[in-house]
């Protein structure tokens, strides 16, 4: 291959974290301390929460809300095809039961089919946004008000995005709408990393404390304060828990990703734009999905081919940029096509025919701030040689 391959993500670290992480390591307190606290009350007060507890990553704040929401058999939670995995296991650790509505075009969950599978037995809603494109929270909260269900936000995608005026993770000012819980993903890939690691955000004072305990293990007290009054160390157990906190190494790098937030999601705006812009005049590409009254804050770019135009399918485009040295990935294999869930996909009520159709026609591009403008001619030549050489006879005749 004559040029380096441009990676699908390329993590932008700083001085900052590094040295903040070296302060962490000389310090002596490793694990879950003054820095963790320092993290969670930063990231609570940009997210606009009321409280922010840092976990191991967005599965465990997933789980924890969950599991602090008390769900588990017999419940039955509403959530998308288009995630990743750890969404719908989550619903299943706590013994509950997932139920699917299908996507609109663009990738998020339809309120409309939402609420068509809403019965006696649902508890929870559990909205994920994909590649940083809030949901239409306002429809999935007022169909929690009615119905008197829970919310729990997969936010994986989402630091940073704005559904209307309010960050997600925050409460709205217009409406008054809010979830019970929003959960954020570090991932190394993730517009904010910690390596490993996210966090979990409530305006409930009583599902905070709840979460806090389950996070360590069940144990009532945490490690500011864990002797009794003879001065012995000493604590309880209230409930059997999980190993879910997060260590003051990784928010040593949290704490400085999070104050390059607005600059990481400035430099993603203008990546897509020069996306959406190099791919206007290709009627073989639909542009990716995006509204104008939200903040997209574009962890993902997701190209969306219109496959009638094409003489090829999505998975030989993607081999076509591999050997043009462009690295890209699919997001998501909806959950009815995994093994693992077999059983539930053959449930009539689960079956999602436009999240299989858009799975079958999506790629994800490379979009990070560290891209350089060379690297992004490259990925839009690549692109639009591939499409050029995918066109189909009737298509290439209309434009000849």
């Amino acid at each position: 291959m004559s040029q380096e391959m441009i990676p699908f993500h390329r993590p932008l670290l700083g001085d900052d974290e590094i040295n903040e992480v070296v302060h962490t390591l000389r310090s002596g307190w490793l694990t879950s301390g003054p820095k963790t606290a320092q993290f969670e009350t930063e990231f609570a007060e940009y997210a606009g929460a009321s409280r922010a507890l840092a976990v191991n990553s967005c599965t465990a704040g997933l789980h924890l809300a969950l599991a602090a929401l008390d769900l588990g058999p017999g419940d039955e939670v509403i959530t998308t095809p288009l995630t990743f995995c750890a969404t719908i296991n989550t619903i299943l650790h706590c013994g509950a039961t997932p139920v699917l509505a299908d996507v609109r075009g663009d990738g998020n969950l339809d309120p409309s089919l939402v609420a068509e599978r809403i019965t006696r037995r649902t508890r929870a809603i559990l909205p994920v946004h994909l590649a940083g494109l809030p949901c239409d929270m306002d429809a999935i909260w007022e169909l929690a008000r009615t119905h008197g269900l829970k919310v729990v936000e997969d936010a994986a995608h989402a630091v940073g995005s704005k559904t209307r005026d309010t960050m997600i993770g925050g409460a709205s000012a217009q409406t008054g709408g809010r979830s019970d819980a929003v959960a954020f993903s570090f991932y190394a890939t993730k517009n904010l990393t910690t390596g490993e690691g996210g966090m979990v955000t409530t305006h409930d004072a009583g599902l905070f404390d709840r979460m806090k305990v389950l996070c360590l293990h069940g144990i009532s007290k945490d490690a500011w304060n864990r002797y009794s009054a003879s001065g012995s160390w000493f604590y309880q157990v209230l409930e059997p828990g999980f190993k879910y906190n997060m260590s003051d190494i990784q928010a040593s790098l949290g704490i400085h990703q999070l104050r390059k937030q607005e600059e990481f999601i400035g430099a993603r705006r203008r990546i897509a734009k020069f996306y959406q812009d190099s791919f206007a005049d290709l009627e073989e590409i639909e542009p990716a999905s995006d509204r104008v009254e939200d903040r997209h804050s574009w962890h993902l770019y997701i190209l969306k081919l219109r496959l009638e135009t094409l003489r090829f399918g999505r998975d030989e485009f993607i081999a076509r940029l591999k050997d043009r040295g462009v690295s890209t990935s699919v997001h998501f294999i909806p959950i009815p096509l995994h093994p693992a869930y077999r059983e539930l996909a053959a449930e009539p009520r689960n079956h999602c025919p436009e999240a299989i159709k858009l799975y079958s026609r999506s790629l994800s591009l490379p979009l990070f701030p560290g891209l350089t403008e060379g690297e992004l001619r490259r990925i839009v030549d690549a692109v639009r040689s591939v499409i050029t050489e995918g066109r189909s006879v009737a298509a290439h005749a209309a434009t000849a």
